[in-house]
């Protein structure tokens, strides 16, 4: 049977979100086998080398990678944006006190107005991957950075097992944690449509970030997206 959220329409997306947000992070750490903290971590770090005052975590979800950033960087001013109010209800949990409802295609802050924004696991949620970058460039200062974490695809004999986990292992474990075995079908297939290496990298390029990088993670399962607005 065809996914009921084939397609990004935002309403759709925003009510999937909202009806797992309760076991969310539970559902990402089991999935993962706990590398997902790993990730972040991993993503932490790498913004604390640019040793930002202002930080956007767009798509913020349920607060994951704001805590870690802010566990990192406990000065910087960490603002987390996501336009599920509920996923929002657990950030504040996390301590995460600056929490805005917003699209990442229209988001309400001024120009320049972060060091570094970052993205992690909702770029390929949005509906515009081009219109959320280039939102995400026009609130960073010049010479602030972009992170964005994401799956990717593991180089092959490993690409061939970890599709097969993908799309009919995944599906059936997070539909036991979280009653949306759906949800987690059309999760993996915005893994796959997702532009990944050389194809993110010339997408960033093109809504004007400069100095792009690509890290593989854990086999090249996730990935570390990086560009620079100057």
């Amino acid at each position: 049977m065809e996914s009921v959220f084939t397609q990004k329409e935002p309403n759709t997306i925003q009510r999937l979100f909202a009806r797992i947000a309760h076991r969310y992070d539970l559902a990402n750490s089991i999935l993962s086998l706990g590398c997902d903290s790993l990730w972040r971590a991993n993503v932490g770090a790498r913004v604390k080398n640019w040793a930002p005052a202002a930080i956007l975590d767009l798509a913020t979800g349920s607060g994951v990678l704001a805590h870690e950033l802010k566990r990192q960087m406990p000065a910087a001013r960490v603002v987390g944006a996501d336009f599920c109010a509920p996923m929002l209800t657990f950030a504040r949990r996390r301590g995460i006190t600056e929490l805005v409802v917003a699209d990442g295609l229209a988001l309400p802050f001024q120009d320049g107005r972060f060091d570094v924004v970052t993205i992690a696991f909702g770029l390929r949620n949005m509906v515009s991957y081009d219109a959320a970058l280039n939102e995400a460039r026009r609130v960073l200062r010049t010479g602030g950075h972009l992170a964005i974490l994401d799956f990717s695809l593991p180089n092959p004999p490993l690409r061939t097992l970890y599709r097969i986990y993908l799309h009919h292992v995944l599906p059936v474990l997070a539909g036991w944690v979280t009653g949306e075995p759906d949800a987690y079908h059309y999760f993996a297939g915005t893994i796959e449509d997702f532009p990944k290496g050389e194809l993110m990298l010339e997408l960033l390029r093109r809504c004007g970030f400069s100095k792009c990088d690509a890290r593989p993670l854990t086999a090249g399962i996730v990935t570390v997206y990086t560009g620079q607005k100057e």
